[in-house]
C-alpha cells in the first residue's frame, strides 16, 4: 500500500538547496500542466472515476487536487514575499476533494487553472533573488517554518507525486 501511495518516495527535506536544484524545481512546476493533461487526454468517464489506489481520490479528484493544492502553494510563496513570517492557513484537502465543485467541475476546467496558474508561478520564482528564496512563513500545525527553497523543492515533489498517481494507475489497468 505504501508505493501505491508514495509511488516516488515521501517528500524529505534537505537542509539546503543549490541553484541548479532550484532551476529543476521551477522547470518540474513548470512542466506539470503539460504532464498531467498528456496523462489524461484519452481517459473515458469511467476511468477518471476510478480511484488510483483502494480507498484513494479518483482521478478526476487528483487533478482538481493539484489545482486547489497549487493555489495554496503559490498563495503561501507571495505571503512569504510580502509578509514577516506569516502563519499560512492550512486547509482540509480530503474534505475540498469531496465539494461540489470536484465533483461537477470538467477536469479541463482545473488543468486550464493549472496552465495559468503555474506559468505566474514560474515567472514568480525565476525573478526571486537569493535572500527573497530565504524567506519563510510558519506552518501552525507545528510551528515550524519553511523556506521558499523548501517550498518549492516540496511542490515540485507533490506535482510529480500525483502525477504518478495517475500514470502508474494507467499502467496497472493497461490503459
Amino acid at each position: 500500500m505504501e508505493s501505491l501511495k508514495y509511488p516516488i518516495g515521501r517528500f524529505e527535506a534537505l537542509p539546503d538547496y543549490t541553484p541548479e536544484m532550484l532551476h529543476g524545481f521551477i522547470n518540474d512546476i513548470r512542466y506539470l500542466p503539460q504532464l498531467v493533461e498528456i496523462a489524461v487526454q484519452h481517459l473515458d468517464e469511467f476511468q477518471l472515476q476510478t480511484p488510483y489506489r483502494p480507498d484513494g481520490w479518483t482521478v478526476v479528484q487528483v487533478v482538481h487536487h493539484l489545482a486547489d493544492s497549487h493555489l495554496n502553494g503559490y498563495t503561501r510563496m507571495k505571503l512569504a514575499l510580502t509578509e514577516d513570517q506569516p502563519v499560512i492557513k492550512p486547509y482540509e484537502e480530503q474534505l475540498w476533494a469531496e465539494l461540489p465543485d470536484v465533483k461537477f467541475t470538467p477536469i479541463n476546467v482545473s488543468i486550464t487553472l493549472l496552465h495559468a496558474l503555474h506559468q505566474r508561478w514560474v515567472s514568480l520564482m525565476e525573478h526571486l533573488t537569493e535572500s527573497e528564496w530565504e524567506r519563510t512563513f510558519i506552518h501552525p500545525a507545528n510551528g515550524t517554518r519553511h523556506n521558499l527553497k523548501t517550498h518549492a523543492a516540496n511542490y515540485s515533489w507533490h506535482g510529480k507525486h500525483h502525477l504518478e498517481h495517475i500514470l502508474r494507475l494507467k499502467e496497472r489497468m493497461d490503459w
